[in-house]
């Protein structure tokens, strides 16, 4: 307990899936959590449950493609709190695994304008903040398909990207105190696989995927908080050794 202990975090995607089982655990171990995303009946939700409980939680509603809104969750942020201490991306969005062949422009643009773009522009907004105080942790949730390139196309690629970009900042920001690291889920039992969600998925694709690495695609599926307390080490002070890093959450699946 107490590993965050009056720590200020923003968590992406905080209303939902491993975002709120991350802002859930970071309040359970003392910070104070401001989570943002699109829905802002869900926000209300997470928050009344974290508060509830106990924890220290607001929310700032916001779409991590809209630089606004963006810029406006960290200024909330700031003026409230004096400071940013951890900054967890996680909002993102699906690919259906559609495979090159039916993917159109706008598609794309859309799956690299939230999963990759919108963490560049967190990190942008935030970054000067944690330089000013020599102080910091960025953990950017990522993706088994941004290494194993076992989702679609745009999702595959953008992950990847996410990677990349999480490498580059620790590079960077090395001679800071600033720490920038992701976490790769494996398939993670959030809303994303509701049967609403999932009509429109590649099930070839999925399966032709699958083939390479679980006899049963449904095998090795986690639960959120599993990949919450890998984010959970990563921004914790326990990790101070830790830059630049990436951990795989997915059960042993990729072995």
């Amino acid at each position: 307990m107490n590993r965050l202990q009056n720590k200020i975090a923003i968590i992406t995607g905080g209303n939902s899936g491993i975002g709120e089982a991350t802002a859930k655990l970071f309040a359970a171990e003392g910070a104070t959590v401001v989570i943002t995303a699109r829905r802002e009946d869900e926000l209300k939700r997470v928050r009344d449950e974290i508060t509830a409980a106990g924890g220290q939680c607001v929310y700032v509603p916001g779409d991590v493609t809209v630089t606004a809104d963006v810029e406006h969750v960290v200024a909330e942020t700031i003026d409230r709190f004096g400071r940013v201490d951890i900054l967890v991306n996680n909002a993102g969005i699906p690919d259906s695994h559609k495979r090159v062949a039916w993917v159109t422009d706008e598609f794309w643009d859309t799956v690299h304008d939230t999963d990759l773009k919108g963490v560049m522009r967190f990190c942008r907004a935030v970054l000067p903040h944690m330089e000013a105080r020599n102080y910091g942790s960025i953990v950017n949730v990522c993706s088994i398909g941004g290494i194993y390139y076992c989702a679609g196309a745009a999702y595959s690629s953008a992950k990847a990207g996410l990677r990349g970009l999480t490498v580059n900042m620790a590079i960077q920001y090395f001679s800071t105190g600033i720490r920038v690291n992701s976490v790769s889920p494996g398939s993670t039992l959030t809303p994303l696989f509701n049967p609403d969600n999932m009509g429109d998925v590649d099930v070839e694709m999925m399966e032709i995927t699958a083939q390479r690495h679980y006899q049963d695609r449904t095998a090795g599926m986690l639960q959120p908080i599993q990949q919450a307390y890998a984010i959970l080490f990563l921004a914790s002070d326990e990790a101070s050794g830790i830059n630049g890093q990436d951990i795989v959450v997915d059960a042993g699946g990729r072995l």
